[in-house]
């Protein structure tokens, strides 16, 4: 029988919680006085791969001592290996009232509640040690550092209970949670598959390099990037149309 390999950690992390929690979450964070932080996009996006365990083993926004490690480190405070901080930040004013120990309601952009965040430390946030040791600059000018510059001076760790995922935009068709797709390995049979992440509609040199892969593995996980875009960035759907042709007229269409 085809077995998956293990999750990062060893453990697939589900952090969605059930109808019957759900409900209880909601009406805490609704009707009594919980404290609430508004998501940006980033932020969102985050709290949506740490839900179905796509971020696995982390199972919320971190806290002191695994954003130390993996500033300093690129590793986890367990010693597992991980090289960006998944980070939830507040201003001064937005972090007057909170209190580790309390649970915090998150919002989106719409101001519905997607999750509870159960506050475990609020810690001071060092931008420029942060841009020096993760992206090797502190020049506004290098988009992750920028994005760094934007954030609050403090960060907010602790896990996380989610109530409303992320609105899933126009590709719902092609969006499969790590659980499906390991299910759909199994199912398929495929003992060795290579996945391809990309930002770019596909060209010749990712089309050769996709072609010598499927040559020595089972199959391909292609990848494309959704999110939040720069400003130079190839659209989405530009980018999913090129791979939707791809498929149809030039893959195989079992692998």
């Amino acid at each position: 029988m085809v077995k998956n390999i293990d999750p990062h950690g060893g453990k697939l992390i589900n952090r969605i919680v059930s109808t019957e929690e759900r409900e209880a979450l909601l009406d805490k964070a609704t009707h009594y006085d919980m404290k609430k932080i508004q998501l940006n996009s980033r932020e969102m996006s985050d709290l949506d791969m740490i839900a179905v365990g796509a971020m696995s083993p982390i199972e919320g926004f971190m806290c002191k001592a695994d954003y130390d490690n993996v500033v300093d480190n690129m590793r986890l405070s367990n010693g597992l290996p991980w090289s960006i901080p998944i980070v939830l930040s507040a201003t001064k004013e937005k972090i007057e009232g909170l209190k580790p120990g309390k649970d915090v309601a998150l919002l989106d952009q719409a101001n519905e509640v997607v999750a509870v965040l159960h506050l475990k430390e609020i810690f001071h946030h060092d931008k420029q040690k942060e841009s020096l040791e993760v992206y090797g600059t502190d020049d506004a000018k290098h988009p992750g550092v920028d994005y760094v510059c934007k954030m609050g001076e403090y960060l907010l760790g602790g896990g996380v209970s989610v109530v409303n995922r992320a609105k899933p935009g126009n590709f719902l068709a092609y969006r499969l949670d790590p659980v499906e797709t390991r299910e759909l390995f199994v199912k398929k049979g495929w003992r060795r598959v290579v996945g391809f992440q990309t930002r770019n509609p596909v060209h010749r040199a990712h089309e050769y390099i996709q072609k010598c892969a499927l040559e020595i593995v089972d199959a391909i996980l292609l990848h494309p990037l959704v999110g939040e875009t720069k400003s130079d960035d190839i659209p989405a759907d530009v980018r999913i149309k090129s791979y939707e042709i791809l498929l149809e007229k030039y893959y195989p269409k079992d692998r």
